[in-house]
This record gives C-alpha cells, sequence and structure tokens, in this order.
C-alpha cells in the first residue's frame, strides 16, 4: 500500500480509461506524433519472418544484418558492437549489439534499449517435444525491433529535443534466467562495460520488451521503481497524458529480470516497460497474430512523445 501511494503521489494518480479507448482506435495508421503502428507491424513482421533469431544462426546473421541497414538509413550514426561470448558449456557465440544514434553530438541524450534476439527453447511449452522449438519471437524479440524502426521513421524526418540513442542488444534470451542466471543478458552486460564513449551518462533509459501484445496491459516493474522512480513517472505521465492510462496501468507488475538491470547496476536510470502477461511467452506459439498494430501505436506513441516533446 505504501509503493502504491508513493506511486500515485509521484504520478497524480490520473485516470485516463475512456480517453485512452479513444486514443488507441485512432493510433494505428498514424498518431499525433507521427508514429505508425501499421509500419511497425509491418517491420516487426519483416524480422519474424528471418525465422527465430537465434545467436549463431544463419537467421540471426540475416535479421542483425536487417537491423543494420534498416537503421543506417535512418540514424545519423550507427554503431555495430561485435564480439565473442563463451558460453558455461564452452559454446563460441557471434553476438552484435547495435547502436542507432540521433542527434549524436547532443550531450543530453534518452537511451532506449530493445533486445532482437529469440529464445533457443520453448521450455514454458506444454510438452517434450514443443519445448525443444525454438520460440519465434513475435511479442518477445521482434515486436520491440518493429517500434524501434517505426520510430527511427519519425526521428528521421523531425529532429528530437534530446540525443536518442536506439540500442538493439543480443543474446538477451539465451539461456537461464534461473537462479541462478547462466548465459542471459548477454548484449546489455557487454554494452554496460563497454559505452559508445568515455563518461556516458543519458538522462534516462527505458527498456522495451514484449510491447506488441493484443491484451496489452503495462504495470510498473518493481527495480525500475525502486531504483528510477522518477523515470517511471515520466515514462507513465506521458502515457496518462496522451490517454493511455488504462494501458499503463499503475499496478505493480512485480521484480523482472531483464536487459534494463546490468545497466542499472552501471548507474543509469534506466526502467523496463513490459508487459509478462503473455501466455505465448517461451512457447512456439508466440507468433504474429498474437501482437497488434496498435498495441504498437500505444507504446511508439509514448516513447515518440517522450523525446520529440518538450
Amino acid at each position: 500500500m505504501l509503493v502504491l501511494l508513493t506511486f500515485c503521489l509521484l504520478l497524480g494518480c490520473k485516470s485516463d480509461a475512456k480517453e485512452g479507448s479513444a486514443a488507441q482506435r485512432n493510433a494505428v495508421a498514424g498518431t499525433s506524433t507521427g508514429f505508425n503502428g501499421s509500419a511497425a507491424y509491418n517491420y516487426a513482421r519483416a524480422q519474424f519472418d528471418f525465422g527465430p533469431r537465434v545467436p549463431g544462426t544463419p537467421a540471426a546473421q540475416k535479421a542483425g544484418d536487417w537491423i543494420i541497414r534498416q537503421m543506417r538509413a535512418r540514424a545519423d550514426t550507427v554503431i555495430v558492437q561485435s564480439f565473442t561470448y563463451t558460453t558455461a558449456d564452452g559454446k563460441k557465440l557471434p553476438l552484435r549489439n547495435i547502436l542507432a544514434r540521433f542527434r549524436p553530438n547532443l550531450p543530453d541524450r534518452v537511451l532506449y534499449i530493445t533486445h532482437w534476439d529469440s529464445r533457443p527453447v520453448s521450455e514454458s511449452a506444454t510438452t517434450e517435444a514443443e519445448k525443444k522449438i525454438p520460440v519465434p519471437g513475435a511479442n518477445d524479440g521482434a515486436s520491440g525491433v518493429g517500434m524501434f524502426v517505426a520510430l527511427g521513421d519519425v526521428l528521421k524526418r523531425t529532429k528530437p529535443v534530446v540525443g536518442v540513442d536506439l540500442l538493439f542488444t543480443d543474446g538477451e534470451d539465451y539461456g537461464q534466467f534461473g537462479p541462478p542466471e547462466v548465459d542471459v543478458l548477454i548484449g546489455s552486460k557487454y554494452f554496460a562495460a563497454h559505452f559508445p564513449s568515455p563518461g556516458y551518462k543519458p538522462i534516462y533509459g527505458v527498456l522495451w520488451d514484449m510491447i506488441g501484445d493484443k491484451d496489452l496491459r503495462i504495470p510498473y516493474e518493481m527495480n525500475s521503481f525502486q531504483q528510477a522512480p522518477e523515470v517511471v513517472s515520466r515514462v507513465w505521465q506521458t502515457a496518462a497524458d496522451l490517454g493511455y492510462g488504462d494501458v499503463f496501468v499503475q499496478e505493480s507488475g512485480g521484480l523482472i529480470t531483464d536487459d534494463h538491470v546490468p545497466l542499472l547496476n552501471a548507474g543509469i536510470h534506466v526502467i523496463d516497460v513490459i508487459d509478462l502477461t503473455y501466455p505465448p511467452h517461451h512457447t512456439p506459439y508466440d507468433t504474429m497474430d498474437k501482437i497488434s498494430a496498435k498495441s504498437l501505436a500505444t507504446v511508439g506513441d509514448v516513447a515518440t512523445a517522450l523525446v520529440t516533446h518538450k
């Protein structure tokens, strides 16, 4: 109750459920921010169509190359962090983080993160045969990529009011989340140890993960709230102002281990925007029919407003 009260005080407990429903109905093709949810969905499909983007596979190579091409066509600068990771069982994995930068000379920057890899096993499936199948990753992987490429379309046309860094991390979903954690969050841990410049310190950061669910409902994540409450307040208030208070709900979603944690540990105030209540999670049924352009438009609208509105 104390946590909920504190959060309400930060955010003002604004409720826009009816307004949110109307806003979302109008959000797919393009909104006042210029973000296009239909385009985001099509970009997510393009990523999905490569097949499971498991590190070290041809699908991952092709999908990573595609992201680099897309961002080079949109961003001012693209940095590729290529590295080899040795797994706990001695396997050598070729991995790539991709950092697309808009207005790279501005000192005041916002960091957005999403992972582009997909999981090699479907351990949450119901049969032993299905558990061995790689996760297709429509929501868990492709949705964030689709949103980022569509956001790149906006930022190419309209300069953001701050410098924006879009980080596509690799190897987030490879191993076991534990406890103990083994071979997960690989790309974000690498980035936290290899920033693009000495003293790199964004104003704040947001991780966008599993944001395409047709039945989208995003509570606040407790690592985020405990360590970066001012960022939670900023994002949730922006969502409420846009009329999405019925999606970005003022409820606790619990503690989640995700790519924001290594960056929080590195001193950057990064929060996790995630809808983890998703039945196909880590199963072979995480497919494109489970996500929607409307959900991508809702989240993309918030992401765009944060960096284009003063």
